[in-house]
């Protein structure tokens, strides 16, 4: 930036701000009957409430947030926390679902009146402490995340996931993990497939333990060995290298590696989030025809698994549905007081595709 204007380097003048009573004096209107149709209130004609609001579009008019905030009690700012990526906080935007999730939930929040702010993950207090935050929105922390407790004892309510149930100030949105998991199972079985395997990642979320927990029980419920591989880092490359050991039989066994000999699997659910046209590349690469050797579905919301060929199957957390559910609650407990315990719990979304249909015929 330069210190003068693009006029010969002379200072400009600030352009005054549109008052209020600028926009009544304009439209020929009473300064209250303008407020009220900018802020949706009052008994007035349609004509009249779309007169007021035209004058102040085009006349540049915005509200004084500062006086706005003074009568609310309330900043109207939202902090947000992507706890399952406190290890990498340069790459969550990179992940489809944290991506979709951020954006749903700031677009939702903003419709509501609230304006949201990135925060680094971890228990670094002196750089939000001073921040007039209204709440804060907490995604899959993990189970040694201390910003939970740092958020709650500054006395600042938190939304999360199932993991705060029951706290005092904490207000939960989660997904239904053991129905997800256990859909995505019984549609391999009904596919024919007896050796799936589980591709997951070595997190502390509870989303994470849930996904293993389902997957052991349905296991032990159709008489199947457990056979998991756990992913140690986030992104494509780790997953990758995962689901290969996943379908060649890597160093380690049935528990963190993968099959032996001719024990090969038959269907693939990747929990762990990677570029659906990389696994699918991954089990080509290694000589399986999908889904005619191996059924594949990924825990993903990335677009480019309807377009790849055969398309593949993906169970969505749904994303949108989270945030909408989780800028309700914020709400009613910020406005409306209602201050009792309170959770969500919000439904996946399996859309099956041809990666996992076994062809017939």
């Amino acid at each position: 930036m330069t210190s003068g204007s693009r006029h010969g380097g002379q200072h400009s003048s600030p352009t005054p701000r549109v008052r209020l009573v600028d926009v009544a004096r304009e439209a020929g209107l009473s300064k209250t009957t303008v407020s009220a149709a900018l802020n949706d209130t009052g008994r007035l004609s349609p004509e009249v409430r779309e007169k007021a609001r035209e004058t102040a579009r085009r006349m540049g008019y915005r509200p004084n947030a500062t006086a706005r905030q003074l009568r609310a009690g309330r900043a109207k700012l939202i902090g947000y926390v992507v706890g399952e990526m406190a290890d990498a906080p340069a790459v969550f935007l990179e992940s489809p679902y944290f991506a979709r999730l951020t954006g749903a939930t700031a677009a939702t929040a903003l419709r509501r009146g609230y304006a949201m702010v990135l925060l680094p993950a971890g228990s670094l207090q002196n750089e939000w402490s001073e921040l007039p935050l209204d709440a804060v929105v907490v995604t899959d922390p993990g189970a040694d995340d201390r910003i939970v407790d740092d958020v709650l004892a500054a006395g600042i309510p938190v939304f999360s996931d199932r993991s705060v149930e029951g706290r005092p100030g904490a207000y939960w949105v989660d997904v239904d993990t053991s129905a997800a998991v256990r859909t995505a199972l019984d549609h391999f079985r009904e596919q024919g497939a007896r050796r799936p395997v589980l591709v997951v990642p070595d997190s502390t979320t509870r989303f994470h333990a849930e996904v293993f927990a389902a997957h052991r029980e349905w296991c032990a419920e159709h008489g199947l060995p457990e056979r998991v591989v756990r992913v140690a880092e986030h992104g494509n490359g780790p997953v990758v290298r995962a689901v290969e050991t996943a379908l060649t039989g890597g160093p380690a066994g049935a528990e963190d590696g993968g099959p032996a000999g001719g024990d090969r699997p038959d269907a693939l659910l990747v929990v762990a989030e990677a570029s659906p046209p990389l696994v699918l590349e991954a089990a080509r690469r290694h000589g399986y025809d999908v889904p005619g050797d191996l059924l594949l579905a990924c825990v993903s919301e990335d677009v480019t698994a309807e377009h790849t060929e055969p398309p593949v199957t993906t169970l969505s957390l749904r994303p949108e549905a989270i945030a909408e559910a989780g800028i309700d609650h914020l709400v009613r407990v910020l406005e409306h007081g209602d201050r009792e315990p309170a959770g969500t719990l919000v439904p996946t979304r399996l859309d099956v595709r041809a990666s996992s249909v076994r062809k017939h015929g």
